[in-house]
Formats: structure tokens, C-alpha cells, sequence
């Protein structure tokens, strides 16, 4: 038996992606896999489930056999968002699924169009004043820029409307076109924007950027909340029910990836941490998921139909 135990992975690892290739996601999970690859000497194949706000993808690795040949690789807001955002979510993320280890971004950049002279915090309130409500750019209900927007609205008494975007990229567009005043997201998406000088960083969610040292966070500005300093995160996790030999593999392997130069030139890319060990990757799920559910409730955000 302890020699059948040692045969894994006895066939091709498959890694789902709930979202497009070209991404941030399907980049982390074609580096990580990659290196994966070369340690077990199996192929390590990475299909791109994408569609619903990562639902679809995510209940793909759900369905799963948990023999630990199937491994998820999932942003944050599928699995702590969703979970109010959407009606009827065919999975349980605190249930079915074991998180092996994550990588977070930075710090996500907050962006005031050019053409609202704004480069704090501070002068885009002034601005929303001024102006009487922000067209605010949003990639999905209870997504990062629209749980940001709400917030700053409910300290400061701001109006706004929030225009939805399917994705960042067409969001990012149109502050580079200034019709949005401002906008939230990840810096990989928003980077040319900034560095084009048609947006102005004017604050950052969590801690700050390397490239933009100066730039002060949103709480180091005066903004109050719990909200302000999370991190988005990417997550590889495997279907409940996959056994504990494995699992107790699969984790330090993708932790290991950590150190390789081409996951690690990938990381620095977009500005993501180290992989985090299973410990804590559990702990911050855990503490994420119940500081945001809370947010959300508080906001009153409810499923789409």
C-alpha cells in the first residue's frame, strides 16, 4: 500500500483556470505548473475554464476526482466574493476544498482619470464635490473597485454612479479616454494608464507599490476600514476528499515553485509575494473571507440576477 501511495501522480496533472489565457491567473498557473512539470515528471496541462465570474471554472475542479491530479488555480473574489454576488453557488470554498498556498498582490492602485487633476485622495473628494457625482469604473458587483467606491462614499458622502465593465481592460480604457473619473484594479491592468500619465495613482489598497514608493496608502490618507487592507490573492487549492499524503507533496512543491527563477521573474512581474506556506494561506483565506462577507452584508450587496 505505502508503494501505491508513493506512485503519484500516476497520469498528466490538469490545473483549471476559471478565466481567459493572457491573464494574470493563467500566467501564475502556466509558470507554477511549468515548474510542477519538471519536478514530477509528468505533463502538467493548464485548461482555461473561463465564463460566470469564475464560477464555471470552479466548480470544474469541485466536480473533480480528489486524487490530486486536478489542482485549481482561482483569484480571491471567486471564492470570498462570489459567495454573496452570486444566486445559487454550485460550491461551498470553505467546504470543498483544500488551499495549498497563494501568492498576493502588492498593493491595488486606485486611479483618478487625468482630467480631474486629482493626485491624492484628498483632491478627488474635493473633485466629487465639485463635479456633484464620478462615473467610477467596475469590473463586477462586490468587486474590488466597487466594495472600494462604496466605502469612500459612505466616509466621505460622496456621489457616484458605478459603470460595470466586463473585465478591467475595457475599465482601463476608458480612463486612458477619460469618460470614467476614476477606477480601482490590479496593477498589471492599470500600469500603462499610470505610467501613459492619462490616470493619476492617487492612493493604494493595501500596502504600497515598489515602483510608486511615494504614493501613500489609502489608510495612511485618512481612510477607515477594514477593507483597505486586504490584498487580492491567488489561490491553488484541491478538491476535498484528495488524500493527506498527497496533499502533504503538493503543497511544499508549489511553495518550492517559489524559487525557481522563471516563477520567480513572473512574481516580480506582477509585483506578487512568495507563495505563502499552507498554514498561512488557510489563516489568510480564512481572515479575508470573514472581513469581506462582513463588508458586503454591511453594504447591502446583494446576488444578480
Amino acid at each position: 500500500m505505502a508503494h501505491a501511495q508513493t506512485a503519484w501522480p500516476a497520469r498528466p496533472l490538469r490545473i483549471v483556470v476559471p478565466y481567459p489565457p493572457g491573464g494574470q491567473t493563467d500566467g501564475i498557473a502556466r509558470a507554477f505548473g511549468d515548474y510542477l512539470a519538471r519536478l514530477v515528471g509528468k505533463p502538467v496541462i493548464v485548461e482555461n475554464r473561463a465564463g460566470a465570474g469564475g464560477v464555471i471554472g470552479v466548480a470544474e475542479a469541485k466536480r473533480a476526482e480528489p486524487d490530486g491530479t486536478t489542482i485549481l488555480c482561482t483569484i480571491s473574489s471567486s471564492l470570498i466574493q462570489n459567495r454573496i454576488t452570486v444566486k445559487d453557488l454550485p460550491y461551498d470554498p470553505e467546504r470543498d476544498f483544500i488551499y495549498l498556498t497563494m501568492v498576493s498582490g502588492a498593493g491595488g492602485p486606485v486611479v483618478a482619470a487625468k482630467k480631474t487633476g486629482a493626485t491624492n485622495l484628498r483632491e478627488f473628494i474635493e473633485y466629487a464635490n465639485k463635479a456633484g457625482s464620478l462615473n467610477w469604473g467596475s469590473y463586477g458587483v462586490g468587486s474590488t473597485p466597487h466594495v472600494l467606491i462604496e466605502t469612500i462614499a459612505k466616509q466621505y458622502g460622496i456621489r457616484f454612479q458605478v459603470i460595470q465593465y466586463r473585465g478591467e481592460a475595457p475599465m482601463w480604457n476608458d480612463i486612458a479616454g477619460q469618460t470614467l473619473d476614476g477606477a480601482a484594479g490590479s496593477y498589471a491592468a492599470a500600469a500603462p494608464v499610470i505610467q501613459a500619465g492619462t490616470g493619476n495613482l492617487i492612493g493604494v489598497v493595501g500596502s504600497r507599490l515598489p515602483p510608486y514608493p511615494d504614493t501613500p496608502t489609502m489608510t495612511e490618507q485618512g481612510a477607515i476600514g477594514d477593507f483597505y487592507e486586504l490584498r487580492a490573492f491567488t489561490t491553488f487549492a484541491v478538491p476535498v476528499g484528495t488524500p493527506k499524503e498527497i496533499v502533504e507533496q503538493l503543497s511544499p512543491m508549489l511553495i518550492q515553485a517559489g524559487s525557481d527563477p522563471k516563477v520567480q521573474q513572473m512574481l516580480n512581474n506582477f509585483l506578487l509575494s512568495s507563495p505563502a506556506d499552507f498554514e498561512t494561506t488557510n489563516r489568510i483565506f480564512k481572515r479575508d473571507s470573514d472581513v469581506m462577507l462582513r463588508i458586503l452584508r454591511d453594504l447591502g450587496v446583494k446576488p444578480s440576477e
